[in-house]
């Protein structure tokens, strides 16, 4: 027994309150796309995945599914097998990457977008690498590129997918300057890279949610369904480093997009 309880063997997919079971037979035609919630978690850990930090990703995929049901849209929670990343290991982009697989098993060839916060975000830009994926939303990722000594996140994974990073400017958890300069880095092999910033919030960018979650709908329905955005999303994805990748997020974003 591991402190917190046993650790799983396997991570798994959870479902989202309302949402009816898919067939599970590999070619549910309900399924026309799916948003993978990836958890924030820990440096180092041999403690199980942390229950509230699960369940702090899912008001994004509710408001996700809701967005996305006409569209065909199914979101899935990653429970990880525990919440550590742990160097070299790195748990939590391996359970992300089974996550993938289990989709691409389950609902066939369909278009898959990675959605983490925190080290969930990180996990996400690890997996992005994966045929299915087609677009990866970092929110306030742990990025630890501060190490001088250590090698660089890498991001050839991410050519040819549609990425947001969205970063709150008074993150004390996650430096906003390390996310600045991944996309920084992964604009020079791949234009459909930007970034959000939000001014004065912090880690759980819960002062402007709103603002936030209306941002990754239009992000999750265009990368997965419509091929367009809203102006402003579409203006930092146009726009040349390093305005595309400073882009402000301005409040009462989805009160104008309903307006």
């Amino acid at each position: 027994m591991a402190r917190g309880g046993r650790i799983p063997k396997q991570a798994r997919l959870g479902g989202l309150p309302g949402r009816s079971a898919a067939r599970g037979d590999g070619n549910d035609p309900a399924v026309a796309g799916v948003v993978l919630l990836l958890p924030d978690g820990e440096p180092e850990s041999v403690r199980r995945a942390s229950a509230l930090s699960y369940a702090a990703v899912l008001p994004l995929g509710r408001v996700l599914a809701r967005a996305g049901r006409d569209d065909g849209l199914t979101v899935h929670g990653v429970r990880y097998r525990g919440r550590g990343w742990n160097g070299a290991d790195a748990r939590l982009a391996a359970d992300a990457a089974w996550a993938v697989e289990e989709v691409v098993r389950r609902y066939g060839d369909v278009p898959v977008c990675l959605a983490g916060h925190g080290m969930g975000g990180r996990a996400a830009l690890h997996a992005a690498g994966h045929p299915a994926v087609h677009s990866v939303l970092a929110l306030a990722p742990w990025l630890p590129e501060d190490d001088m000594a250590a090698e660089p996140e890498p991001v050839l994974q991410l050519v040819e997918r549609q990425v947001l990073i969205v970063h709150g400017t008074n993150d004390a958890r996650t430096d906003p300057e390390l996310s600045y300069r991944l996309a920084e880095r992964a604009r020079k092999s791949n234009p459909d890279v930007c970034r959000f910033e939000v001014h004065s919030d912090g880690h759980a960018l819960r002062q402007y949610q709103e603002e936030v979650q209306a941002l990754a709908v239009d992000f999750v329905r265009g990368s997965l369904f419509t091929g367009s955005y809203a102006r402003p999303l579409a203006d930092a994805l146009a726009a040349p480093p390093p305005l595309g990748l400073r882009m402000p997020l301005a409040a009462g974003f989805g009160r104008s997009l309903r307006a």
